[in-house]
């Protein structure tokens, strides 16, 4: 998703506005999970950033797109604008470092 949001619409309060455009970034996550793995995927990945034009958008994660996205309103801008790409996410099994378990059993054994 590339879409630019308006935060000020003609007759309606601002702050009703950016909630619109949060849950509907919020349904586009969801809509984006719940759609199927191809094998040998994890989960979804995203690709996020949020600025005032598609020039000046700055890098965030998944977390932060909201919290980027008031950011940006606090600052009275017109529009925002926020840019999602899925992507395919494997996880990563971070081995444990053997010599590092039995540095400790040693350390706890001269207690």
């Amino acid at each position: 998703m590339k879409k630019n949001f308006l935060l000020q619409a003609e007759g309606k309060h601002n702050d009703r506005v950016l909630e619109a455009v949060k849950h509907e970034i919020r349904k586009y996550f969801k809509r984006e999970r719940n759609r199927a793995l191809p094998k040998g995927v994890d989960f979804w990945d995203f690709d996020c950033k949020v600025g005032l034009s598609a020039d000046t958008a700055e890098v965030v994660r998944v977390s932060g797109v909201v919290e980027a996205v008031d950011a940006v309103a606090k600052t009275s801008a017109p529009s925002v604008y926020v840019e999602i790409m899925s992507k395919h996410g494997v996880r990563v099994i971070k081995a444990q470092d053997q010599s590092g378990a039995e540095d400790r059993l040693d350390d706890q054994a001269n207690d």
